[in-house]
């Protein structure tokens, strides 16, 4: 029995020593160390980056406007054309007799019609008569026009100046209107359409600097401008589309190619904070901020742009306020906190 009672009060007097050293339940004994920075207003450089696809400033395929032979290709691989320079001819001697046959048939026409009218003239022929030699004389012509251009259609010229691409077919092969003989595309500028957020649409304007880049020349800045802004908003992806034109006399940029863009590039003054220092909430984001008397408050902010290590704060906060970066997970809200370090460069 002394040994139980023994036991007891050891029991006891551990359990009160326990006590005593931890202090009443739900108060700790010094309020948790906090490190700060302040934020502060800085220069954020702004500059919007997107990626863009490049576009021959005119780019067509050559086709045959007939089904005919080919007889001949007048081109070289890559090489530069003009504009109406001969590429292909196509068998002719069709067209060439249909050309032949309408004017002969015209020729006969305007005999006939000259005829008449100087019977006209001594009343030998009628009006009605003339006027439906006239209508044959009219109808003549279109043919002769008709078939003038049939023949036209035998001989393929560029529709522009610009670089060919890849020959795609031979001589005496037979080619039809969808048969594609090569590519021609004019590079002398080159269109590049990439997206922009949204955000940025107020800012986005014809004439706005452009620059950009390609790994195929990784030491080269290809400089532009904007020449026009699409007028729908993507609502899947929140972006709009907008066009840049960039010269391209040296020919180093090529349809197809992919390249990063940046535009937008000016300085402004912007509020900003550690990133260490943003507490995602569900939706929102928040910060602790130090008060008078170093307590700790909760606050809801809005925030911008980011770099790293650096948050863009829109609303919510004030130039000069003090936020938690280190220790925001022992802090509560209307607690104290214990400041052992601020960061005096919000960095």
């Amino acid at each position: 029995m002394a040994i139980r009672q023994i036991f007891i009060a050891t029991a006891l007097a551990l359990v009160a020593g326990a006590t005593t050293a931890q202090g009443p339940p739900g108060r700790s004994s010094a309020p948790p160390g906090v490190v700060v920075a302040v934020a502060t207003e800085q220069d954020f450089p702004l500059a919007v980056e997107a990626l863009g696809n490049a576009y021959a400033n005119e780019a067509v395929e050559i086709r045959p406007e007939i089904s005919a032979k080919l007889t001949s290709i007048q081109f070289k691989e890559g090489e530069m054309v003009e504009a109406g320079q001969v590429l292909a001819e196509l068998e002719n001697v069709e067209p060439l007799a249909e050309v032949a046959t309408a004017r002969a048939n015209m020729v006969e026409i305007e005999a006939q019609y000259k005829r008449l009218q100087q019977l006209f003239k001594t009343q030998a022929v009628s009006e009605s008569q003339i006027q439906q030699l006239q209508a044959q004389r009219e109808a003549a012509r279109a043919a002769w026009a008709a078939a003038e251009a049939r023949l036209e259609d035998t001989v393929i010229r560029a529709p522009f100046a610009g670089r060919l691409g890849l020959r795609r077919i031979s001589v005496g092969s037979v080619v039809t209107p969808s048969t594609v003989i090569t590519t021609l595309d004019d590079t002398s500028s080159i269109k590049l359409d990439f997206d922009v957020p949204e955000v940025f649409l107020a800012r986005v304007s014809r004439d706005v600097p452009v620059i950009a880049r390609s790994a195929a020349w990784p030491d080269v800045a290809f400089e532009g401008a904007v020449t026009s802004v699409d007028s729908r908003v993507d609502p899947v992806t929140r972006t709009v589309k907008v066009r840049s034109e960039i010269p391209n006399a040296e020919g180093k940029l090529r349809a197809g190619m992919f390249l990063t863009v940046v535009l937008l590039r000016e300085v402004t003054n912007a509020l900003m904070v550690p990133e260490a220092a943003i507490i995602p909430d569900r939706s929102t984001q928040s910060v602790f901020v130090v008060v008078e008397g170093d307590t700790a408050e909760k606050r809801v902010v809005k925030t911008g742009r980011r770099r790293p290590g650096q948050v863009e704060i829109l609303d919510g906060l004030s130039p000069g306020e003090r936020v938690i970066v280190q220790g925001t997970q022992k802090a509560r809200p209307g607690q104290p906190v214990r400041v052992i370090e601020t960061q005096e460069d919000g960095a």
